[in-house]
């Protein structure tokens, strides 16, 4: 995924810390953050332990279009999870009206 490499940078300086101390921070190698901040890409687990470190949202990390996609997607496994609710609830009703009926009559 692409992130914003010079931004990771600059929050880093700004808070003082050196490469290594980010890494620890955010449990991950020394080399990866190397990689982070001179190639500007980086696994979805590094972007959300960079943000948890920099208490952002990790859209705020990442570069426009990743970001794009990655609401895209959230928004659809939530249409998704709608959905399932919405079948869920309709033959839960169905049971409950045809054992209703059947024990009316």
């Amino acid at each position: 995924m692409d992130v914003n490499a010079s931004k990771i940078k600059e929050l880093r300086t700004v808070n003082g810390w050196t490469q290594q101390h980010l890494a620890d921070a955010c449990a991950i190698s020394l080399r990866t953050v190397q990689r982070v901040e001179r190639y500007g890409n980086a696994s979805q687990e590094t972007v959300a332990s960079l943000a948890a470190v920099f208490e952002l949202q990790q859209v705020e990390l990442i570069v426009a279009s990743e970001a794009v996609q990655l609401v895209e997607d959230k928004t659809f496994s939530l249409m998704n999870i709608q959905t399932q609710a919405v079948i869920l609830a309709g033959l839960l009703g169905a049971c409950i009206g045809a054992f209703i009926m059947y024990f009316i009559r």
